[in-house]
């Protein structure tokens, strides 16, 4: 008896013995995978929670190479783009595009009627004669007389033909304002679609959250506009971010700050706002949200988004005074 209590001791022994091995190596098999690259003139991070280290290489890699296909469809800086053929020949005829282009195309119209034009992605009819790192700017002279081609209404859409045309001679359209959301959109909905349940996608000042952080939320911190370090840390989980800010792209010239985001009815950079952060369930939303609200500054911009249900607004003034949406506690 005292044999066989022994013997199954030792078999006993051996079988747990080989579970909990088993367990231990199942979670040390599960990590963080991340990857780093430059695209769309900005930095792109994919951060994944994966059991599976190849399959998570490939989902990391599918995400680059996801954005820089969204870039070479839609960059204005690039000649074989699709948006940058609509540019150089819709005034002339009707272009035809592809169906995600012209989604977008619609989409960022749509967001141009429901904010009254301070959203309007034909501010590059003007935008595009700014140099930022060369300090170059349009003169006086040459905003007025441009200036009537800024008008998202002279974009023409034929949805049967899927064709886009422009009104005015000298328009221009950029959706850098919602492209980068776009792109992100469509790398956590892949994500997600694999498996992943826990990740954040990053794509410059747009970032979209897929759960926690196994328990914990994610904390984005929303950057000081004229300092080092954040202005404001949110802890945050299943959900997209996106901030505009007066620091992407800016040079100074005699005390002014000339910056990308330009006011549609002035040509000129906005003043008044240093960086707004839109908050809500979908990064394309958020990108054009976010500059929208900086063109439209504290009061108005405050006011819109209280109209937009689920998403939430962090304000920066020129004075650096935070002001926030109705549905944030005030850190």
């Amino acid at each position: 008896m005292v044999v066989l209590i022994e013997k199954y001791s030792r078999v006993l022994y051996v079988f747990v013995g080989a579970l909990i091995c088993i367990f231990y190596s199942t979670l040390s098999y599960a990590e963080w995978y991340k990857k780093d690259a430059a695209v769309m003139s900005t930095s792109i991070r994919v951060e994944i929670w994966h059991k599976n280290p190849q399959q998570a290489d490939v989902l990391l890699e599918w995400v680059v190479e996801e954005m820089r296909r969204v870039d070479r469809l839609m960059s204005p800086y690039k000649p074989e783009s699709e948006l940058a053929i609509i540019n150089s020949q819709a005034s002339v005829h009707p272009v035809v595009v592809s169906p995600e282009l012209f989604s977008l195309i619609q989409l960022s119209v749509a967001h141009g009627i429901r904010s009254d034009g301070r959203f309007d992605i034909t501010f590059a009819s003007i935008g595009y004669q700014y140099d930022y790192r060369r300090a170059v700017k349009p003169s006086n002279d040459l905003i007025k007389t441009t200036l009537p081609a800024i008008n998202f209404r002279a974009v023409t859409l034929d949805p049967t033909k899927q064709t886009v045309s422009f009104k005015h001679a000298n328009t221009r359209i950029d959706l850098g304002g919602i492209a980068k959301g776009h792109a992100v959109d469509r790398a956590v909905n892949y994500l997600v679609k694999h498996g992943v349940q826990h990740g954040i996608v990053t794509a410059g000042g747009d970032s979209r959250i897929i759960g926690d952080r196994r328990g914990r939320p994610w904390m984005l911190g929303v950057k000081s506009p004229r300092a080092e370090g954040h202005a404001v840390t949110l802890p945050v989980e299943s959900l997209a971010l996106s901030t505009s800010g007066d620091y992407e792209r800016y040079f100074e010239e005699g005390g002014q700050r000339y910056h990308h985001i330009l006011d549609p009815r002035s040509g000129k950079s906005v003043a008044g706002v240093q960086s707004v952060t839109i908050m809500g369930p979908t990064a394309v939303q958020t990108d054009a949200l976010s500059t929208t609200v900086f063109v439209m500054g504290v009061k108005e911009g405050l006011a819109y988004i209280e109209q937009q249900p689920d998403y939430s607004a962090i304000i920066i003034d020129h004075r650096g005074k935070l002001f926030y949406s109705n549905d944030l506690v005030n850190p």
